[in-house]
């Protein structure tokens, strides 16, 4: 059975939308851009608190099968003295087809990077050809713990068993920050001038790096698009332990189709009529459906008919309540109805058919070796109580280094920065509430809705899984070029437009409405066709 880890690895490996980064009407152009003329004149740069040891160039050619154009590339490799880190920065300059810009390029999982060679993925997954493709100077970086996004078993530890604070740093904020100092000087000497905007890409890791920019590093970015984003990371991901210790606790273990059962059964009542694409929730928080509604229900799964068990039923109810204190206070959100259950209740069988949990790695990890610093350990025996103790060293250890949920964004915002914001509500990995909430501080810190939209705008997408994979609703597509027209001709976007396309409804458009507001049915129309709707508190 194929288990939640490697469906995670599909997650930042397979192109989400492939988005188109021009908008009728938008200028995503400077006036006027400067050509590189060959890698040998690039000047090695410098950056604070930190030692260059070695660059090397390389003249790539264009790519006609990938579509990359010809780039030059910069590779760089430095360390922070007395961590004992090599870390390495790539740097791709487009030849010929530079827009003016500078692109940070974000990671997804444990990787600071998804540096997949000239794989080129969707807007939502940024990637070093996906930037070059469309004309900007981009960088990624490795943090000097590579590039596997599903575990930090290689580098977490170090020989003596503690944990590698110096590599924890660098993951966490420090070399997202020295990557971008020392690509802005690349891109200056490469093309005799430095950019004339820059930006960040990132969705979930990616999402957070963004936010962690605009929090410790406001000068690094003119425009920041963060996605999904992994803040609260010392608290949301021990807190996602909670429905394999749930199913631990009552020796309950539904299989991915029986979870697929409640979440359809929700999605049909709290649709309001939205049938689209199998339907979409606009409000999971409003949702009251009860899952020991099922009870007694007869359904093929798995190959034979089973029954909706009083176990089944209290084993959703859990996950979606969310773990809380036994006074009843709510540690962390629950996940949220109408996104698939199993990326984070994952289960298996054996020969015998006898089913056992199978927890995600990420999570998983995190506890094992930040927390417990013991990779073998059996985390099936952990009980409720024990996950609460847990969470909570989490945040004692680790919130002050990558924590990245402080809402006073006011230098970002006094040097004219812009961030665009949005989080599927159907996201079975971090779960959408902790972005709402944190968004809700921003705006009592910033002085209200209207002073924190005027440089910070989120957006939440029905039925919308992470970062656009997964889910029923249509995704965001023009989330980049927004936040372009946004910082450059000052236009703030009032929506984002979304799309999906499916075999029996074709391709399905809608406007994501800037939130509080949520798209209403106008009464008449074609409920595939954005024009149908309307935004509305």
């Amino acid at each position: 059975m194929r288990k939640p880890a490697r469906r995670l690895l599909t997650l930042f490996t397979v192109a989400s939308t492939v988005a188109a980064l021009t908008v009728q009407g938008m200028l995503l152009s400077p006036a006027s851009a400067a050509t590189g003329t060959g890698c040998k004149n690039v000047a090695q740069p410098t950056v604070a608190g930190a030692t260059v040891q070695s660059m090397s160039t390389s003249d790539k050619a264009t790519d006609i099968l990938l579509g990359v154009p010809a780039h030059c590339e910069v590779t760089l490799s430095l360390t922070h003295p007395g961590d004992d880190d090599k870390v390495q920065v790539t740097v791709w300059l487009p030849t010929s087809t530079w827009n003016g810009r500078f692109q940070g390029t974000g990671g997804g999982g444990y990787a600071t990077s998804l540096q997949l060679g000239g794989i080129s993925l969707g807007e939502s997954v940024a990637t070093l050809p996906s930037a070059v493709k469309e004309g900007y100077a981009a960088a990624a970086t490795d943090s000097g713990i590579g590039f596997n996004p599903l575990s930090p078993s290689a580098w977490a530890l170090k020989a003596d068993g503690t944990v590698n604070t110096g590599l924890l740093t660098n993951f966490a904020h420090r070399s997202i920050h020295d990557m971008t100092v020392a690509a802005k000087q690349v891109v200056a000497s490469f093309y005799g001038q430095q950019a004339s905007y820059s930006y960040w890409n990132g969705c979930s890791t990616g999402g957070r790096q963004g936010m962690m920019e605009a929090q410790r590093y406001p000068a690094d970015y003119d425009g920041i698009m963060a996605s999904a984003p992994a803040i609260n990371w010392d608290t949301f991901v021990p807190a996602e332990l909670w429905p394999q210790v749930v199913m631990n606790d009552l020796k309950t273990y539904p299989s991915a189709c029986k979870f697929k059962v409640f979440t359809d059964a929700a999605i049909a009542a709290c649709n309001q009529g939205d049938t689209v694409a199998g339907g979409l929730i606009n409000q999971p928080e409003t949702c009251n459906f009860d899952p020991r509604s099922l009870i007694g229900k007869v359904v093929f799964c798995d190959l034979v008919f089973q029954t909706i068990t009083a176990n089944d039923a209290e084993v959703v109810r859990r996950i979606w309540e969310g773990p809380k204190t036994a006074d009843g206070q709510q540690v962390w959100n629950g996940l949220p109805k109408g996104a698939a259950i199993d990326m984070v209740a994952g289960t298996t069988s054996d020969l015998l058919g006898r089913r056992s949990g199978s927890p995600n790695s990420l999570i998983a990890d995190w506890v094992k070796y930040f927390l417990l610093k013991q990779p073998s350990a059996d985390i099936a025996t952990i009980t409720p109580s024990q996950l609460l103790t847990l969470i909570g060293q989490s945040q004692t250890e680790y919130k002050a280094i990558i924590g990245t949920d402080n809402p006073d964004l006011t230098a970002f915002k006094d040097r004219g920065g812009k961030i665009i914001g949005w989080h599927g509500l159907a996201d079975q990995l971090i779960f959408p509430q902790g972005t709402v909430k944190y968004y809700q501080r921003v705006q009592a810190t910033m002085g209200g809705a209207a002073s924190t939209n005027d440089f910070y705008r989120l957006f939440l997408a029905p039925g919308v899984g992470h970062c656009g994979i997964g889910g029923n609703g249509p995704v965001p597509t023009n989330v980049l070029a927004s936040l372009v027209n946004w910082v450059e001709n000052g236009q703030a976007p009032a929506t984002l437009t979304s799309s999906a396309s499916s075999l029996t409804e074709g391709t399905i458009t809608r406007n994501i409405c800037l939130y509080p507001e949520i798209a209403r049915y106008n009464g008449q129309g074609d409920r595939k066709v954005a024009s149908s709707y309307h935004c509305a508190a």
